[in-house]
């Protein structure tokens, strides 16, 4: 291996580790704030990718009438809970029932998108909101079970959208137009546009997530949320509303991801558990705790795909997700053990 290759090999790594790092992001954020570990994340991935392929094919994306189907069943939900006397927050309910999937439908069936960007934006709204739906029909019902139980859940989870997957895009792969077509040349190694455009556009996110969190004042009670549930909710930061945004900003940084990830690699319909799958990786060298670790362990498992894919390809998923068992291991014997409900 000369320099050359090691610079294109590195490359690599930190282009795929900016969109792991957005999955370990995705799903620290999900755990801290629900104690959800969010199997389906990468489901974002692909479904937002092949959603615009779709659009770009003139089709509407059947991710659309999933949106719909999953709105309705959380506004009958809300109406049961009504009736039965419980407590309902209608401006929110309203706002991922009624008025998002009003306007991604407008977007897809009205406005009929052709350009690149209002196809992104057409997709970003179908899926979006389908974070907070999933949230509420499958995980607000059991927010007080334990997480192995949660931990089921996602499993199951994911077998269905995958499934779902599979039933509206085929078992064949897609990829959409670079974002960028631009190419520079820096010491002999290639770098195109959509490569900066990725690394761009994880570093905003990186940026805006960490404005938002200590900033504003939701993001400052998705933190309280996160540190202590209880206490959060005994000083009146409404933690079922805390779940509805973690997710939903969870979909968004998913669906983003499938959109920079689009032009790089051909998706298919379960490419997005892989990626999620790394992400995850990424996110427990940060204890599923720390953003700034998370971030790191992303880059680490870019960079460690990367040049083992060149020393030895066929054992490339061996190596990263073999990391895995020392972080666990050092983790285990410097983390103090309590029990679940402690």
């Amino acid at each position: 291996m000369d320099m050359q290759i090691a610079l294109i090999l590195g490359q690599d790594g930190i282009v795929n580790g900016a969109i792991y790092g957005l999955m370990a992001l995705a799903l620290v954020l999900v755990f801290s704030v629900t104690r959800v570990i969010f199997i389906p994340q990468g489901e974002f991935v692909a479904f937002s990718a092949l959603s615009v392929v779709a659009l770009q094919a003139g089709r509407v994306p059947a991710t659309l009438w999933l949106l719909l189907v999953l709105a309705a069943a959380a506004l009958v939900v809300e109406l049961w809970r009504w009736k039965r006397g419980a407590a309902i927050d209608w401006a929110s309910t309203l706002a991922w029932c009624v008025v998002l999937p009003l306007v991604a439908c407008a977007l897809v069936l009205l406005l009929r998108p052709e350009s690149q960007f209002t196809q992104t934006l057409a997709a970003l709204a179908v899926i979006v909101p389908l974070g907070p739906l999933l949230y509420r029909l499958a995980y607000r019902p059991l927010a007080d079970a334990t997480v192995l139980t949660l931990l089921i859940v996602s499993v199951a989870l994911h077998g269905v959208l995958v499934g779902l997957g599979l039933l509206f895009f085929g078992a064949e792969g897609s990829r959409t137009p670079a974002f960028s077509e631009m190419r520079l040349d820096l010491g002999g190694v290639a770098i195109t546009g959509q490569a900066l455009v990725v690394v761009a556009v994880t570093a905003a996110l990186v940026v805006l997530m960490f404005l938002f969190f200590e900033r504003s004042i939701v993001g400052k009670a998705l933190r309280a949320t996160a540190i202590n549930r209880v206490g959060a909710r005994l000083m009146g930061i409404p933690t079922g509303l805390s779940g509805d945004l973690s997710f939903a900003l969870a979909a968004a940084i998913g669906a983003v991801s499938g959109l920079l990830i689009a032009p790089i690699t051909t998706i298919y319909y379960d490419t997005g558990f892989l990626i999620g799958l790394k992400g995850f990786v990424a996110a427990i060298v940060g204890g599923l705790a720390s953003y700034p670790l998370a971030l790191v362990g992303a880059l680490i498992v870019g960079q460690l795909e990367a040049f083992s894919s060149f020393w030895a390809s066929a054992f490339k998923e061996v190596f990263v997700f073999t990391l895995i068992i020392p972080v666990l291991w050092w983790r285990s014997l410097s983390s103090r053990h309590v029990e679940d409900e402690e």
